[in-house]
């Protein structure tokens, strides 16, 4: 009787664990659609900020095309981005946060690394309309990346527009409303996210239907 318990005790602790792992697990995005979208200068045209939000989850097809729009993979065979980077440093990351929780888009493997439970939304930014977009992107820029320029903040920002110019241009072939943000607290986002002292946060893009 004793075994049996003993045994069902072990069971129980091995099952469990895995559930609370489960709700915070890397979340492997489809394949993006590489051939979709409008024409440039139909998306050109369309391109506008906008600060409505429904707080309808993005479908898995739209984050994924979202995502890899913003810096992706789109060169394999030598690991470059969508977007350009001073010397290929690479150093402005995409958290994604959304109700689930904050995650980290790792664009080699078009995946989110959980990085925080919970929705967090609404630390996202200092505006009422933040915590009712689908997600909220949040651009870090890893000064350890670079190497040596005279000037970090000024390579991040350069960075960052790129990256959320591709978002601003995804959405508007998609039908899709964002606006990006500086009006962060960064210092309690950078808490709250986890970030290394080295992780600088530019800025913030609202994006939903």
């Amino acid at each position: 009787m004793k075994r049996n318990l003993f045994s069902l005790f072990l069971t129980l602790n091995l099952i469990f664990p895995l559930f609370s792992m489960s709700q915070t697990a890397e979340i492997r995005l489809v394949k993006p659609d590489r051939s979709g979208g409008m024409p440039l200068m139909q998306a050109l045209n369309l391109r506008s900020s906008n600060r409505e939000f429904n707080g309808k989850s993005l479908t898995s097809e739209h984050l994924s095309g979202l995502l890899w729009a913003a810096c992706g993979i789109n060169r394999e065979e030598i690991a470059k981005r969508t977007a350009p980077s001073a010397l290929n440093w690479q150093d402005v990351q995409v958290y994604v946060v959304m109700k689930e929780g904050i995650y980290l888009y790792h664009e080699a493997d078009h995946a989110l690394i959980p990085v925080v439970e919970g929705d967090h939304r609404k630390a996202t930014g200092m505006q009422d309309f933040v915590e009712k977009a689908s997600v909220n992107l949040v651009y870090v820029s890893d000064y350890g990346r670079m190497k040596n320029p005279p000037d970090k903040s000024l390579y991040a920002g350069l960075s960052t527009g790129f990256i959320a110019q591709n978002v601003y241009l995804y959405c508007a072939s998609e039908g899709l409303n964002t606006v990006f943000r500086a009006s962060v607290d960064r210092e309690a986002l950078h808490k709250l996210m986890k970030l290394k002292p080295e992780q600088h946060i530019v800025g913030a893009q609202s994006v939903g239907y």
